[in-house]
């Protein structure tokens, strides 16, 4: 018993981790999100003065009491 499950777990795992893989290596090179990575890569280089959610109001988390 234990050898068929762990045979079926390592098959259609291998199956599943191949699929995701794929799926994300399309997602990463689809044409169409190549803008907003760009961005997201340029972010750390951006010399900004302020925070970049500082037209978001602040949490109360530092006045909390607990």
């Amino acid at each position: 018993m234990y050898e068929m499950l762990a045979s079926f777990a390592q098959t259609w795992g291998m199956l599943l981790f191949i699929a995701l893989f794929i799926g994300g290596s399309i997602y990463a090179f689809w044409p169409k999100n190549q803008e907003s990575f760009d961005a997201a890569a340029r972010a750390p280089l951006m010399d900004n003065d302020r925070p970049a959610a500082a037209d978001q109001p602040a949490s109360n988390k530092d006045k909390s009491d607990g």
